[in-house]
């Protein structure tokens, strides 16, 4: 087992910078996951730590050895790949015992390894069988085997669950938490799905243009995102934005207001322009708002599409008033919402409704910089909660 210290590297090729001073601390037997967008440098902070790219810039620390300038075979680390590559003419003894065969290692310890690996990875009487008669889910396995056999300081895994279909995917995820516990020992798991990244690891490192955004436990990067692009980026359905701008009395956008003391805000003041963030769970139909703590005002929507989703439903939802705008990638647009309701709601495509939002839960984030300014504003002012609870008695 081994920590993994990256201290400023970067790298470039020609006028492309892929990965931009990283800073990445990973500690003895952690289980930390590399996040972001496709091109955002996650692989290629991966394979600076393999050796199989050499950073332009910085250092790179396995333990207490300074393996920037070491070749892959003796950094101790071992890696697996998206692309499984066994040796198709090769059983599965030889597909996992062929990096120790070439190492010359004697047949008692390639014995001794191949079957302590294939025990963890639930291999056992598989060894005599071709790639071409195995699941993808048990070539996947004899991949992981190949890795363990090397008993390295660090496994390094670049998205190896991407080819598979998405029930074997969360199955292997199991495997690869269950393989994790066993085995004690630091993984560095690259991946585009944050889903994974969310159930497997101790930490979440999320990358975006080269650069690291935050790295902190899953929930932190949920509940309390450093910026606007994890925000977005971190939780499927993705978080809800909203243009604002912040007056003397609270946040007004095209569409409706939040009531709060700009003076509770550290990092903003009135004229401010800045973006507003709620979760799809955290939207409720008016009807609920005296459930709530802290609630904004009612806000008019029209509900546009729906999506059952079996345990709940999407209803995506129309802002009166709100122009068409520019978003960030991979977020929806200012001029709408999306929220998740019971199955059991009656509620149907075209209705006119009232929804609130839950204040508890509101983020706000800088108009320009995309940084978090506050997470949660409960004091909203007791009007506002006052207004969203008679017109739900009203209803009744």
């Amino acid at each position: 087992m081994a920590n993994v210290t990256l201290e400023h590297v970067t790298k470039s090729y020609e006028d492309v910078v892929a990965v931009d001073d990283m800073n990445l601390d990973i500690r003895d037997g952690e289980f930390v996951c590399l996040v972001g967008p496709s091109g955002c440098g996650k692989s290629t902070t991966m394979e600076t730590i393999a050796g199989l790219t050499k950073p332009t810039e910085g250092t790179i620390k396995i333990g207490d050895r300074d393996v920037t300038k070491l070749p892959p075979k003796d950094r101790g680390v071992a890696m697996v790949f998206q692309n499984i590559a066994l040796f198709p003419h090769m059983d599965v003894y030889d597909n996992i015992s062929f990096g120790l065969r070439l190492r010359d290692y004697d047949k008692e310890e390639i014995d001794r390894r191949v079957e302590r690996a294939s025990d963890i990875v639930q291999l056992e009487g598989m060894l005599d069988r071709m790639p071409e008669e195995m699941s993808g889910g048990q070539r996947q396995r004899v991949a992981i085997a190949r890795a363990i056999v090397r008993e390295p300081d660090v496994f390094l895994m670049d998205e190896p669950l991407a080819n598979l279909d998405a029930k074997l995917r969360v199955h292997m995820r199991t495997e690869l938490q269950r393989l994790h516990k066993q085995l004690d020992t630091t993984i560095i798991y690259v991946t585009h799905d944050q889903a994974e990244a969310m159930t497997m690891s101790d930490r979440i490192a999320v990358i975006n243009s080269g650069e690291l955004q935050q790295i902190d436990p899953p929930l932190t990067c949920y509940n309390e995102p450093t910026n606007r692009f994890v925000a977005g980026f971190i939780g499927s359905p993705s978080m809800n934005m909203v243009d604002c701008e912040l007056a003397p009395d609270g946040l007004e956008s095209d569409s409706f207001a939040v009531d709060l003391d700009p003076a509770t805000l550290s990092g903003a003041g009135v004229g401010d322009h800045v973006a507003l963030g709620i979760r799809p769970e955290d939207v409720y139909p008016v009807e609920k708002a005296d459930e709530l703590t802290a609630s904004t005002a009612p806000i008019e929507v029209t509900t546009d599409v729906l999506e059952p989703m079996g345990d709940e439903i999407f209803v995506y939802l129309k802002l009166e008033g709100a122009p068409e705008d520019e978003t960030m990638e991979g977020e929806r647009s200012s001029n709408s919402l999306l929220m998740s309701v019971d199955p059991d709601s009656d509620i149907a495509e075209d209705d006119q409704i009232n929804v609130v939002l839950d204040a508890s839960k509101l983020h706000l984030f800088d108009g320009d910089s995309g940084d978090a300014i506050a997470h949660g504003i409960v004091d909203i002012g007791a009007a506002a909660a006052d207004s969203a609870v008679a017109e739900s008695e009203g209803g009744d």
